[in-house]
């Protein structure tokens, strides 16, 4: 039997119900004999042994200019996990991988490749600890609700004011709360890390001997602008340089630069107005006044509202994994969630215009949910795509919305897999073929009506269930609910006076080796450069270089956590 379906179906809410009730493992106090630092277990599910996991919040005040904000956000969060046979502290860990998270991106997306990663290297006899950084602003979420371990529950608590836990859900924020964000760019970003690390571990010398600096997606970029960074105001000065914080920098499906265009040739690196700053002040104005959205929305999942969604599917695949699904009856109707369920969920572009069949005229496993949402041969989103396996249980047919499959796709957005969905409502129970199950003698190898093979054995690499757990079990979110525009803005703003300053080392890129490692059909799918030397992990899709399973069907070890736990071995 596969253990960790097994344990999947055995799983309680009493385990998240720990992740917000375990008492601090310390408690430094401040000056004001306030604590300044909490550290608190985690309980997991994970089919890893030997890792130890823990939430970790560190006060660091944003300055009074950030204006009114609630105290949560003057703390600084980060999932650790460490070796459970190393010491207990940081500063005593072989190597220290401190991780920034992609767009719309919260630190429990790490949960798999940090696990593998430092268990990987136990195995080598080194004990290393991964730090999966949270952003300040996701502060601002309240994760009460996929706490209480039941589905049903969580939808009451976050979409019909119903309590959880003796707690009511504050609704959704608008943009008229959230003035604090305006400030929340590069700079705040980059300083909030290095905060952080001189508080976790303050000696400097150890930081450039042992810390490893990196991150996924958008988290390339940012490591790019912390290693040209400078942090006490003297450029003369570099022992407070970003790059001398780090002994080496690591990418996951993307670069360690300062360029936006790196990750997607879509996305320019500034507007065409005159270099003189007044583009960015324009910008930061519309964001001071409101004009302009403070997070980073759109109608279709893109939202608070929706991105919650991933999270009570996740705990459903967990709780029930091959039990007939009710959520998408059992959510209230509403404009932006129906129009999220057309949006993920029409055959053609038909059926999204009439919304018929929807959604919930099929019968889906909790697991076929999830699948659903987040499989490369499903979701329409490259940057929410990864290889869980497959449709089962029932026929398939071509998903030809909202872009036809075989036709010219900009696959930097919809990324380069044909894409199915279930084709019979109201029919059989569509269940989900897991990764390793993919290619097994009972697969029934559904193909495209071109003749194109749906997926083989080769494209399959994370586990469906791993990835329900990262969704559904983690105290810090796998998303991102409220994304800073300014952060945004900023890098897209990148040739104005305001972010140019922030470069004050840009020599800090190079200072240091850099491991790059990229998904074979990620984002940078068919322009891979071949300068960086890159480890390119084949079959991956841009979450998978986070998510996949330890153990790969082609019985080679999983790339990602492979060359990350030799990079943090190798000397610097």
């Amino acid at each position: 039997m596969d253990m960790s379906r097994s344990r999947g179906r055995t799983w309680s809410g009493t385990v998240l119900a720990v992740l917000l009730t375990a008492g601090a493992l310390t408690a430094a106090p401040d000056a004001r004999g306030q604590a300044a630092r909490s550290e608190t277990p985690v309980v997991s599910a994970s089919p890893v042994t030997g890792v130890s996991e823990s939430v970790v919040r560190v006060r660091v005040p944003l300055p009074a200019s950030a204006g009114a904000r609630p105290a949560a956000c003057d703390w600084l969060s980060y999932l650790r996990y460490r070796s459970t046979d190393g010491p207990a502290s940081s500063a005593d860990a072989d190597r220290v991988l401190v991780a920034q998270p992609g767009i719309l991106e919260g630190a429990g997306a790490f949960d798999s490749v940090a696990r593998n990663t430092v268990a990987l290297a136990a195995g080598q006899g080194r004990h290393i600890e991964f730090w999966a950084l949270d952003r300040r602003s996701n502060c601002l979420e309240d994760r009460t609700g996929i706490a209480s371990g039941d589905q049903h529950t969580a939808v009451d608590y976050y979409y019909r004011g119903k309590q959880a836990g003796g707690r009511t859900f504050g609704g959704f924020l608008g943009n008229e709360r959230l003035g604090w964000l305006a400030k929340l760019g590069i700079g705040q970003t980059v300083r909030d890390q290095y905060d952080l690390l001189a508080a976790e571990l303050p000696d400097q010398g150890l930081r450039k001997r042992k810390v490893l600096c990196g991150g996924h997606s958008l988290g390339g970029v940012i490591t790019g602008y912390f290693a040209a960074a400078d942090f006490d105001g003297d450029p003369g000065t570099t022992a407070d340089a970003g790059y001398q914080q780090c002994a080496g920098y690591f990418a996951l499906d993307t670069t360690v630069s300062t360029s936006l265009a790196d990750l997607s040739g879509s996305i320019p690196d500034d507007t065409n107005l005159p270099d003189v700053g007044l583009g960015h002040a324009a910008v930061q104005a519309g964001l001071d006044s409101g004009v302009l959205p403070r997070s980073l929305s759109a109608p279709v999942l893109l939202n608070p509202e929706t991105m919650t969604l991933l999270a009570i599917a996740g705990l459903g695949a967990v709780r029930d994994p091959d039990g007939e699904a009710d959520l998408p009856r059992y959510l209230p109707a509403g404009l932006n969630i129906e129009a999220t369920n057309r949006f993920l969920f029409s055959r053609d572009t038909a059926t999204f215009l009439s919304g018929s069949p929807a959604v919930k005229d099929f019968r889906l496993t909790n697991e076929a949910v999830l699948g659903a949402l987040m499989d490369d041969h499903s979701v329409p989103l490259a940057f929410l795509q990864s290889s869980v396996g497959f449709f089962d249980g029932g026929p398939v047919v071509d998903k030809n919305f909202p872009a036809a499959n075989g036709s010219s796709q900009p696959t930097g957005l919809y990324g380069t897999e044909y894409k199915a969905i279930p084709e019979r409502p109201h029919g059989p129970l569509y269940t989900w073929r897991d990764y390793d199950r993919v290619g097994d003698a009972d697969d029934p190898g559904h193909r495209s009506a071109d003749g194109t093979p749906f997926t083989n054995a080769g494209k399959e690499v994370t586990g469906i269930q791993e990835l329900a757990r990262s969704l559904a079990e983690q105290p810090l979110d796998f998303t991102e609910q409220y994304f800073p525009t300014r952060l945004v803005t900023d890098l897209e703003l990148a040739t104005s006076p305001q972010v140019t300053k922030l470069l004050v080392h840009p020599e800090g890129l190079t200072a240091n080796p850099t491991l790059t490692v990229l998904a074979g059909d990620g984002l940078l799918a068919g322009r891979i450069p071949a300068d960086l030397h890159p480890v390119v992990a084949d079959g991956y899709q841009h979450l998978d270089v986070l998510t996949a399973a330890a153990a790969q069907n082609d019985g080679r070890p999983e790339p990602v956590s492979t060359h990350l736990a030799l990079f943090a071995r190798s000397p610097q």
